[in-house]
């Protein structure tokens, strides 16, 4: 299974510090090869991976002002979808635009939808709704207009997380600072709660934050510390009283919910988006309709195991569980949309298949080679339709160009190379009394195919 995976390039994969997308991405990236899926990641060159790394953006343009996020975003796509012929599945992590290429292959294309950012967007899901595959990160954020294959809830690194049982010694907000994540909300609950607040995030909205947010905070019962890494972030988290996640839109999931338990912290959570799905009401923290209702909450915080919010997660919302359905989604979709004419070294086409012949168009990558074999009840003529590959017959190399015609008898032992930069096209004739894949003998092949 060639698994291409298409991350986001606004930030790092992994991210440095903010960037959910991204992150979810490297998790599920380095958990596939973890399980020997053969996985490409198209991410920013700056990008770390056990895997392939192919990029063609040098870093992320929300860290590099000089990048023009049009301008890499569609080079980043596109370099994916000119060689997406050499992939058995893409996963796009990518929002919408990368459907608008998806018709110019018959390579298979799963989208993990990370949320709607405006019903306009919608148009584009739709036109490409069963043409290709649609998978959810809650049932919360299904659109009705649309068919999905499967929801698969995010997993996260749980070994990257410390579980602190001790009572944590402050309320803290962590997530982006705009007004949908309610923070104002948050400094209003630790006010009346009487407890001190952190605040940690990148500042999303900054007029938000000098106007309703920053005049609030006295540096010393309420602050904010910025983004933070992932060291910094399991020690703030695992040090929290209780998280306060007082939302006012549909979110999507909620990877600081998660993190937080995973660190036996308790949420505090209006009930909005997937709210409702990642929160056992009395387990892993509670529900509740607006200010008053969260600082009722805030009293009832002790009385909840810090233990049991990470087993919770430990059950739930691990990587291993978020690879292991995946790798199910990807399973159903290649089942779906099984082509015998995809190979590790290209793919192939048949033109006519008939009693005493049979014609396929073939095209070799860039870099591959079919394996060494030899036929004992068809003899085969190879004509040369682009590029410049290498053929063996025999003891001889051959080289070919556009336009050249070489045979290749019955027994003899044969195979084509393409050593060039660009795909290698050729039409074989196949004639003869059987044309099986059984009369094949491999005497030497580069996938484990002798």
């Amino acid at each position: 299974m060639r698994i291409a995976m298409l991350s986001p390039i606004a930030w790092r994969t992994p991210p440095r510090h903010y960037g959910p997308w991204e992150r979810v991405v490297s998790l599920l990236t380095e958990g596939l090869l973890d399980r020997g899926v053969d996985v490409t990641l198209f991410a920013t060159a700056d990008s770390e991976t056990k895997g392939r790394l192919h990029a063609v953006a040098p870093g992320p343009y929300e860290e590099d002002k000089s990048l023009d996020p049009k301008v890499w975003e569609s080079l980043h796509i596109s370099e994916l979808f000119e060689k997406a012929d050499e992939f058995d599945l893409i996963h796009n992590h990518f929002d919408f635009l990368p459907l608008t290429y998806s018709g110019l292959t018959d390579t298979p294309v799963l989208t993990t939808i990370h949320g709607f950012s405006s019903e306009k967007i919608l148009p584009v899901y739709k036109k490409y709704d069963g043409r290709t595959y649609f998978a959810s990160i809650s049932d919360a954020d299904r659109s009705p207009e649309l068919e999905y294959i499967a929801t698969v809830y995010h997993g996260i690194d749980l070994e990257n997380f410390t579980l602190n049982e001790a009572p944590g010694e402050y309320l803290l907000f962590f997530g982006r600072i705009h007004p949908e994540k309610g923070a104002r909300e948050a400094i209003e609950i630790a006010r009346v709660a009487g407890m001190d607040l952190v605040m940690a995030g990148v500042i999303q909205d900054e007029q938000y934050f000098e106007q309703e947010i920053k005049p609030q905070l006295d540096g010393t019962t309420s602050k904010y510390i910025g983004s933070v890494g992932p060291r910094e972030r399991d020690r703030l988290l695992g040090r929290a009283y209780a998280l306060l996640h007082p939302i006012s839109f549909e979110e999507p999931f909620g990877l600081s919910i998660v993190e937080a338990n995973a660190c036996g912290t308790p949420v505090i959570a209006f009930p909005k988006g997937s709210m409702p799905e990642i929160i056992t009401p009395g387990l892993n923290g509670f529900l509740v309709n607006g200010i008053p209702d969260a600082v009722e909450a805030v009293g009832k915080v002790e009385i909840l195991s810090r233990k049991a919010c990470r087993q919770l997660v430990e059950e739930r919302f691990s990587r291993d569980r978020m690879v292991d359905d995946y790798i199910k989604v990807y399973d159903r979709i290649l089942d779906e949309t099984k082509r015998e004419d995809h190979r590790p070294w290209g793919y192939y086409t048949v033109l006519s298949d008939e009693p005493d012949h049979k014609v396929k168009r073939i095209v070799v990558n860039p870099g591959k080679r079919l394996s060494l074999q030899s036929h004992e009840r068809r003899a085969e003529q190879w004509t040369i339709i682009s590029g410049s590959p290498v053929v063996t017959r025999d003891h001889e190399q051959i080289p070919m160009s556009p336009g050249e015609t070489v045979e290749i008898p019955r027994g003899a032992k044969h195979r084509i190379a393409n050593p060039g930069e660009e795909p290698a096209v050729f039409v074989e004739v196949q004639m003869g009394d059987y044309f099986g894949e059984d009369d094949i003998t491999r005497y030497e092949d580069d996938f484990g195919r002798a």
